[in-house]
């Protein structure tokens, strides 16, 4: 899936927070967590957020690139492996650690990921269904042709009044 897709999701800051904070409320009732993992770079803002809500104050991130550029996903490769202090909690297994990223696409970044830490609770604010089968909870489920486009990657532009655009 490409930022061409005709299957646009656009998320304004507003409703990223709100959407952060919609599954701090479902995860709430899934602690408590010792520690949260964010997986970089779109986990970083959804576990800023969601650390504060669940008031946990040790967080780490695994940063693992595969989005090489916008038309292709391209091999992953894990860049900074989680510390192993974190790694060692629920008997190295990661039972009660939080992992979290902004977006399950495909899934193969959270299988690296459930890989390290096998029975960490796994968590994004956004699904599609490729990837919904590796991770416990989530708050919005989109198509797999669907593009999000993330307030970080957006920039305020003028839009040209409908009678003036290409509606005619």
């Amino acid at each position: 899936m490409s930022p061409t897709s005709p299957k646009a999701f656009p998320v304004s800051w507003d409703q990223f927070h709100r959407d952060c904070r919609a599954l701090a409320w479902r995860l709430a009732a899934a602690g408590p967590f010792e520690a949260i993992v964010c997986i970089t770079r779109g986990g970083l803002v959804p576990a800023a957020i969601v650390a504060r809500e669940l008031d946990v104050r040790l967080i780490e991130s695994v940063c693992i690139a595969s989005y090489h550029d916008y038309k292709n996903q391209g091999e992953l490769r894990v860049l900074k492996d989680i510390a192993p202090a974190i790694k060692a909690l629920g008997d190295g297994t990661g039972k009660g650690v939080l992992v979290i990223d902004d977006l399950t696409d495909t899934g193969k970044t959270a299988k690296i990921v459930r890989d390290m830490l096998p029975n960490a609770h796994f968590a994004a604010v956004y699904a599609k269904p490729a990837g919904r089968p590796l991770i416990d909870t989530f708050v919005t489920e989109v198509s797999q042709d669907t593009w999000i486009y993330f307030p970080w990657d957006m920039g305020l532009a003028y839009q040209a009044p409908i009678r003036e655009g290409s509606a005619g």
